[in-house]
């Protein structure tokens, strides 16, 4: 689309004419290109061109005719700016979701100071703050880099700490002034964001742990979340590590700038918890150290109270001395007075310590002092009434009491305070040893339980015993009146012959005391003893265990299989391109040009190729086959023609076909399964399968060799056609999902996501680890460069004739084109060129791919059925394809880059169908509009073609061509 004044569009046509003789556009007065005839004629030739297309009335738009051949793109946002609205507006939420996280970290504060021992956890919410503060200003800039229309920077002078705790006051008590003391000095630099990272998770566990020092409330919310967030700040920062010197690199501020949305998300969960926190915790935190600063109380005045009750009493015993027992009551009364005066002492300084707010949390005291401050008043209290009720048992005998009064004193003091004081002590002992699980009172009549059931236990062993003796005795007795009458027959006959004769048991009155084993058990045992062999058989308890493990084998359910976590975030990005006006002319003209054919695309053949869904498309580079892989265990070989014909069925005996590739030269293609290569020739026989070991992510052909790359986990091995390993390149931590190899063959570009930071950590959720795109060197088998991204990567293809890689995404991540840039130290490095935006949210269906001959176009499809297609050097929405279109079935894509047509492509389904989409044959007969040409009539007829597809209102083109005329002359 055009759009300038007059002088502009006549010089952007004046570099057009003379870009098109491969004449550069610089030039000096002197050498004029008018002084030129050639160049001259060949100018004013176009002027009547272009004075034919202003007055060509056909051109007009009376409302038949569509007035954008960009698919209704009439007032629409471009993308630049759709991604420049969006990245302000995730900017903007994140901005929200850190002040709402200050807002309640200021209302935890002002409810903290109502607590005793508050000070810690002011000085970290406080701390925290600032930290919140530091990242928000990092992030500000970075997106004020990224979006720069949309997000204004943040002066540094503003930035204000909101430490409270820092302010500082006169002489004479009156406050600073604020900004000029509080501005925050620190380096907020990017290259600052690992230790920032770092920081902030060091600042978030030591507000977690301030937490805690309240025992008498633990939210695991509360912890839980403020676990997950350090685990992942410390991933983060650990792998931004990697990126010093390139966090202003579009690419990794992108990353960055994404990275608010799980920020985010953390953020979030530590705000709702804490908001709880305050409702829920910080009362009953104020309740529990009510009560125990009332128990205090309590004992200081009990105390106090026995104190006097015992001064009062010694006035009775302490003149009277030089005996034993009123020696003894003076000590027991005077201990009893010193104990009651420190127990009421220690209580109000263990009130004063819990009330006091600038007190040492729980773990900066010593052991003995907390013991000393929590512990000792009860202790001296019990210590008080002991030795008071001592002193008053041994003061009734030294006295000369009565009897009565004597025994009711020694038995309501001594048996009721040592019989509770047992209580309480076994209580405590008995909770600390079962966790809770049991009270005092079940244990105690669980133990008189087991003594009763031990005494039946004895009792019925030993009647037991007593009539198997006399049972033993009236046999034995029967069996010497047998061999007494029958002594022509030996005793072994005899003893058979008897019906209660058993020659096994010869042990029986040797046995142990109490032993209760039957008959056929101990005859068991006794054959057992005699072979000298076991078997399982006569071993109840090895017969348990065996059948135990035999029904847990037979009821273990088979574990699913674990699926990825998708990510359901659309991308942001896109970096700010500024384009020469003559090349977007030109490229618009040859963009316009292909819109007609684009709209004129549709299903001509339907193919019912599988019974399963088709898994990968991919035509031969000649352009005269089409290879379909499924689930079904086989792929089809299709000979391209109207129609469709097949030509050789490739079966697989088992495992899913992933993959078909051709190679270079179109005689050889492989289909990958999930161990395997096999490598079929061009008539349908399987020539090789190469056995791996390891799960085959990818396979490639290098451009230049019969060679082939097979993509397992986070190392590529180089084969050749018969299997042996050429090589091996390794991708440090990342696992690949796949590669592709450059013209070149000098690098591989892989993608993936990161197996583990370089410290060994990983994220608290798989969805959160950071994927890459690795540039690799095959010659010094280095990686020469790491670009972070945000969603899921899932597959890259790189153009035939330049260095343009195009990255998918898993689900609703629009896909990219990336520019893979050779710098002067013979590194390599990405940079992001184009966002290819849909026009709506939508799942896509496999990767995406480059369309047209030259690779000028750019295609993906849906999973509803739905088909986007756009310009590659533009990023423009060409053509759209309605899901009803398809029936909303659509698995993978792939183009014919070599056919006489040059749009045509192929769609594969869930059912089995291959779908082949091509223009229709009265659009084959021109093909310059599409295509450049080395003559000037040639470039007319492109810009003509162009700009006749275009209404004028869209044009923007008002020359005043009878004056262009005349300055030309």
């Amino acid at each position: 689309m055009f759009r300038g004044s007059h002088a502009i569009n006549a010089r952007n046509l004046h570099d057009a004419a003379g870009s098109l003789h491969g004449v550069p556009t610089s030039y000096s007065r002197s050498e004029s290109p008018w002084t030129n005839p050639r160049r001259k004629q060949t100018l004013l030739s176009l002027i009547d061109a272009l004075n034919e297309l202003k007055d060509d009335p056909s051109h007009e738009n009376n409302g038949t005719q569509d007035p954008s051949p960009f698919e209704d793109d009439r007032d629409v946002p471009t993308v630049d700016e759709r991604l420049q609205v969006s990245g302000a507006e995730s900017f903007a939420k994140f901005e929200r979701r850190m002040d709402c996280l200050d807002k309640e970290l200021r209302n935890f504060a002002n409810a903290a100071r109502q607590l005793g021992s508050s000070v810690g956890i002011l000085s970290s919410a406080f701390r925290l703050r600032e930290r919140l503060t530091k990242v928000l200003f990092l992030f500000r800039e970075n997106a004020a880099t990224l979006f720069p229309r949309k997000v204004q920077r943040q002066a540094r002078d503003t930035l204000v700490n909101p430490n409270l705790m820092d302010r500082r006051r006169g002489r004479r008590g009156n406050q600073a002034p604020l900004a000029a003391r509080l501005v925050i000095k620190d380096n907020l630099d990017p290259e600052t964001f690992p230790d920032q990272f770092e920081k902030f998770a060091q600042d978030v566990v030591t507000f977690l742990n301030s937490l805690n020092e309240f025992p008498e409330f633990t939210d695991e919310a509360v912890n839980t979340s403020i676990r997950s967030f350090e685990g992942d700040l410390k991933y983060w920062a650990s792998c931004l590590q990697e990126y010093k010197t390139q966090f202003r690199f579009p690419a990794v501020q992108r990353y960055i700038h994404d990275l608010t949305a799980d920020i985010g998300d953390h953020i979030d969960n530590i705000t709702v918890t804490l908001c709880m926190f305050i409702e829920i915790g910080v009362p009953t935190i104020r309740f529990a150290q009510q009560h125990a600063a009332s128990n205090l109380l309590n004992l200081s005045t009990v105390a106090t109270f026995f104190s006097a009750v015992t001064a009062t009493t010694l006035q009775f015993s302490y003149a009277q001395t030089g005996t034993v027992l009123s020696d003894a009551v003076n000590a027991f009364w005077f201990s009893s007075l010193v104990f009651s005066i420190a127990a009421a002492v220690n209580s109000l300084l263990g009130l004063t310590w819990k009330q006091a707010m600038y007190r040492s949390p729980g773990h900066r005291v010593p052991w003995w002092v907390l013991i000393w401050i929590k512990r000792s008043p009860l202790v001296f209290l019990v210590m008080s009434v002991a030795c008071f009720s001592a002193g008053l048992v041994v003061f009734t005998y030294a006295t000369q009491q009565g009897t009565v009064t004597s025994t009711i004193t020694t038995t309501i003091t001594s048996f009721g305070l040592a019989a509770v004081s047992a209580w309480f002590a076994s209580e405590r002992w008995i909770f600390m040893q079962h966790r809770g699980r049991l009270w005092l009172e079940d244990v105690i009549n669980e133990t008189t339980n087991r003594l009763l059931l031990l005494q039946v236990v004895v009792v019925t062993r030993r009647i037991f015993r007593q009539s198997m003796d006399r049972v033993y005795a009236v046999r034995a007795s029967l069996k010497g009146k047998m061999v007494g009458k029958a002594r022509s027959t030996t005793k072994e006959e005899d003893a058979d012959s008897l019906p209660f004769t058993n020659p096994y048991m010869t042990t029986v009155h040797h046995e142990e005391p109490g032993s209760i084993y039957s008959e056929p058990v101990e005859r068991a045992a006794s054959l057992v003893s005699d072979s000298g062999t076991s078997a399982p058989l006569f071993n109840p308890r090895q017969r348990f265990v065996n059948a135990v493990r035999s029904v847990i084998m037979l009821q273990a359910p088979a574990r699913p299989p674990l699926r990825a976590a998708s990510t359901d975030r659309s991308f942001q990005m896109s970096p700010i391109r500024l384009t020469d006006p003559t090349a977007t002319g030109l490229r618009g003209s040859k963009v316009a040009s292909l819109v007609p054919k684009l709209k004129s695309l549709d299903s001509t053949q339907d193919l019912p190729a599988h019974q399963a869904l088709v898994r990968h498309l991919q035509f031969s580079p000649d352009g005269k086959f089409l290879a379909t892989s499924s689930w079904d265990r086989t792929s089809i070989v299709f000979r391209v023609g109207n129609p469709f014909t097949t030509y050789r069925l490739l079966v697989h005996v088992r495992g899913f076909i992933g993959q078909v590739a051709w190679s270079p030269k179109g005689h050889l293609l492989l289909t990958r399964l999930n161990h395997a290569i096999k490598i079929w020739t061009e008539d349908g026989v399987c020539k090789r399968t190469i056995n791996r070991e390891s799960v085959i992510q990818s396979v490639a052909w290098l451009p230049d060799s019969d060679a082939i790359l097979s993509v397992e986990g986070s190392n590529v091995i180089k084969l050749d056609l018969q299997g042996k390993i050429l090589d091996v390149y390794h991708f440090d931590r990342v696992t690949l999902h796949n590669v592709a190899i450059t013209p070149d063959s000098q690098r591989l570009i892989g993608v993936g996501p990161l197996q583990r930071s370089p410290s060994g950590l990983q994220p608290s959720k798989s969805n959160r680890v950071e994927r890459r795109v690795v540039v690799y060197n095959i010659a010094t088998k280095q990686c020469e460069n790491q670009t972070p991204v945000f969603n899921d990567v899932r597959d890259i293809a790189i153009a035939r004739a330049d260095l343009a890689a195009l990255i998918s995404y898993e689900n609703k991540a629009p896909p990219q084109l990336w520019r893979l840039e050779l710098l002067k130290d013979r590194d390599a490095r990405l940079s992001l060129r184009h966002t290819y935006m849909p026009r709506g949210p939508i799942d896509f269906a496999g990767p995406s791919y480059f369309g047209g001959k030259d690779d000028q176009l750019v295609l993906c499809g849906g999973k509803t059925g739905d088909i986007h297609i756009w310009d590659r050097e533009s990023a423009a929405l060409l053509h759209y394809v309605r899901p009803p279109a398809l029936g909303g079935d659509l698995t993978c894509i792939a183009w014919n880059h070599a056919t006489d047509n040059p749009f045509m492509f192929a769609t594969g389904s869930h059912d089995g169908t291959v779908r082949i989409w091509s223009t229709p044959s009265d659009d084959l007969d021109d093909d310059r509009s599409e295509y450049p040409m080395d003559t000037i009539t040639d470039g007319m007829l492109r810009g003509r073609a162009s700009f006749s597809s275009l209404p004028p209102q869209r044009q923007a083109l008002r020359l005043d061509v009878s004056h262009l005329r005349q300055d030309v002359s």
